[in-house]
């Protein structure tokens, strides 16, 4: 089935991929040249694991969960495969946010600095506990076989929406986390007085806001949305026919994979076929 506007899509997810790409060359870059290294000795090498777990994981592979359902050459990959794709990016951005705090308790335990003292650090502590329910709920609800349709149903507005919050919340955390650290590590010359260093992490900051904007575009575009299950096994059966006249696009996929079970929960209000549901 071919995708409604799909050049354009080509174009935001590959502009999308170019700039979550390039803030991991140059979070890489600010740690191993600006600052200290990697290394887990307690010590700057040890907080470095920071910045670069959470925009690799944190932010990249959680953005790129995303979208996953969105990919037109996946439309063709059963709906549970895609449903394990995407908690499986999940759960691996989750361990690497939960790697990323504790790098920064061990820096701060080794230097005798105190923990959780800013906003920066209440909110980014705010937002993995929030992911981590995020991720617990959404397993719950989606990929364990007898939880009820209507609950899955019910809940997806209010996954989509976690979401894509979390994830647009956690770039701002993280914009505030770069943005402290230049301040308290520039001295000579200081942040105000625009470095190189400065400089060049202002622009993954820049990059990362555009990461996000693009994966949040993409996420909320209707036309680009995973069809249901329904008009997928139509169109392989019999090239379409009457089933997708009748299902039409409000049984499409929401933005970050909405449950052919909220479609089908549609559908049987619309057309009471309740043996319809797919899981």
């Amino acid at each position: 089935m071919a995708m409604e506007n799909l050049k354009p899509f080509l174009v935001a997810l590959s502009a999308a991929a170019a700039a979550g790409f390039v803030s991991i060359i140059f979070v890489l870059r600010w740690a191993l040249y600006f600052k200290e290294g990697l290394a887990w000795d307690g010590g700057l090498a040890e907080f470095n694991w920071h910045p670069v777990l959470i925009v690799t994981g944190f932010i990249f592979l959680q953005g790129i969960a995303i979208v996953v359902y969105r990919l037109p050459w996946t439309w063709q990959c059963s709906k549970l495969m895609m449903k394990f794709i995407h908690a499986g990016l999940n759960l691996t951005a989750f361990i690497f946010a939960v790697i990323a705090m504790v790098a920064v308790f061990d820096f701060h335990n080794a230097a005798n600095i105190p923990n959780m003292y800013s906003l920066h650090s209440w909110l980014g502590l705010t937002a993995v506990l929030l992911f981590a329910l995020q991720l617990v709920l959404g397993v719950g609800m989606y990929l364990i076989p007898f939880t009820p349709v209507s609950w899955r149903a019910a809940f997806m507005p209010f996954h989509v929406y976690g979401g894509l919050l979390l994830f647009g919340s956690i770039i701002a955390v993280a914009l505030m986390g770069i943005t402290e650290k230049l301040i308290f590590g520039l001295s000579n010359p200081k942040y105000k007085d625009s470095p190189p260093e400065a400089i060049f992490v202002n622009v993954l900051g820049v990059l990362l806001v555009v990461f996000g904007a693009l994966i949040l575009w993409i996420a909320t575009r209707t036309s680009w949305k995973r069809p249901s299950d329904q008009i997928l096994h139509s169109l392989h059966t019999n090239g379409g026919g009457e089933d997708n006249t009748k299902v039409g696009p409000s049984l499409s996929q929401l933005s970050d994979g909405t449950d052919a079970e909220a479609a089908g929960d549609v559908r049987r209000r619309n057309n009471k076929l309740d043996d319809q549901a797919t899981n």
